[in-house]
């Protein structure tokens, strides 16, 4: 398993993950996730766990694409407006609940590449969840500028912008997700 560290140092995205889901002893889980523009609060993604599909549907998307349901579960595909490319600052909003086990530390890093090369890395420190509770993670953050010819490329080259979340509780590795991104 990683550590912060080398997690900051990786030049490229990960094959596969990082931990299993079994590492998630505190049985953290994600009940909701919104992306907006922050300057006209335009939402421009929003899902939560009631919007997830049934377990048997993972399944058949899972055999058809020879993946593990493990892993399909743990990966985002986002179709989002090219105008989110042009975006200055983002905020975003993750709604969370914890098992019967107090989190201290909890942090998030958070790295998006395009084509193989780093785009950029976001690095949050939540701190501290009481056990069997509900929180919510606000973060605003500046995005980068991008040329014209850049957002070109990356709304006809969709699924190349990808990212690797991890996130670690006492700097222990505890979840992996990866995300696929897909301008139109």
């Amino acid at each position: 398993m990683h550590t912060p560290e080398e997690v900051l140092a990786f030049k490229k995205p990960t094959e596969g993950f990082s931990c299993s889901l079994s590492d998630n002893k505190y049985k953290i889980e994600f009940l909701e996730f919104e992306i907006k523009d922050y300057d006209t609060s335009k939402s421009v993604f929003k899902v939560s766990r009631d919007d997830a599909p049934d377990l048997s549907a993972l399944s058949l998307e899972a055999s058809k694409g020879g993946v593990s349901l493990e892993d399909l579960a743990r990966t985002v595909r986002y179709n989002l407006p090219k105008e989110f490319l042009k975006f200055k600052t983002v905020r975003t909003m993750l709604k969370f609940c914890v098992g019967p086990l107090e989190v201290p530390s909890f942090r998030m890093i958070e790295r998006h590449y395009y084509k193989g090369e780093l785009l950029r890395n976001y690095d949050f420190t939540f701190g501290f969840c009481i056990p069997n509770s509900t929180n919510t993670w606000e973060a605003v953050y500046d995005m980068p500028v991008n040329s014209k010819e850049r957002i070109n490329d990356m709304v006809g080259s969709p699924d190349e912008h990808v990212s690797d979340s991890f996130y670690f509780v006492e700097d222990k590795l505890v979840m992996h997700n990866k995300a696929y991104f897909k301008y139109v």
